[in-house]
């Protein structure tokens, strides 16, 4: 007798056997969840149409994957080396982007072994979870690291010129780079800063200004770099 809990966690493929009514099945259902992992990441989160393709198309490119290899151990390490060169072709992502993908894995690997409903189900829970922890104060220790980029002239010995200033308003704030601009006119800083709780940024900017002669400065997240590694 079948009951719900096998019709949940039971495999459609009998003995790992693919039939064609198991395969449309399959990848309907990848194509379903994949679908619904990309809606639930379009809550309260910036994205790019591409990146929502890619999260609902997923699942079922890894599921065809996985019902091609049907058990092969060499072509089962084979398919986890292509996947990794993805890693070297890509920039550098977010947290909640990569836990995106790999849940997308996820089902596809399940969907591909024929586990539907454990598929749906582990889907559910987790981007549930995600959108939860995305909106409570859980992991909102410490202040964000910021890159602070700050131009002065030529004449100016800016070493040491803005430590008070950093003193008040950050808690770290290392310089990691200096280079010439302009012709050699300019000085261009930047500054790796963490900022104090309810600090202003506008009130540290505008104490440098009045040192730096009123030239550029910005302050900004860490801006990844973009590789192409072979």
């Amino acid at each position: 007798m079948v009951t719900s809990t096998d019709l949940i966690f039971g495999s459609i493929m009998a003995n790992g056997t693919i039939t064609g009514t198991a395969f449309l099945i399959a990848t309907l259902c990848s194509i379903v969840i994949g679908v619904f992992i990309a809606f639930m990441y379009t809550i309260k989160n910036s994205y790019s149409k591409s990146y929502i393709i890619t999260l609902a198309l997923l699942p079922a490119i890894v599921q065809v994957v996985i019902m091609l290899v049907n058990g092969n151990i060499g072509a089962g390490v084979a398919v986890a080396g292509a996947f990794s060169l993805v890693r070297f072709r890509s920039a550098p992502g977010s947290g909640k982007e990569i836990t995106s993908i790999f849940l997308a894995m996820a089902v596809g690997l399940a969907t591909g072994m024929g586990y539907i409903g454990i598929a749906a189900l582990f889907a559910v829970i987790i981007t549930v979870a995600n959108l939860i922890l995305s909106n409570v104060s859980f992991g909102n220790g410490a202040n964000e690291e910021k890159t602070l980029k700050i131009t002065v002239p030529e004449g100016l010995d800016f070493e040491g010129i803005f430590d008070d200033i950093f003193e008040r308003y950050t808690t770290k704030a290392d310089l990691v780079e200096v280079k010439t601009s302009g012709m050699g006119s300019l000085y261009k800083l930047n500054y790796s800063v963490v900022l104090r709780s309810k600090a202003s940024t506008k009130g540290m900017i505008d104490e440098m200004r009045q040192r730096n002669g009123n030239l550029e400065i910005s302050c900004s997240r860490p801006v990844a770099v973009k590789s192409e590694e072979l």
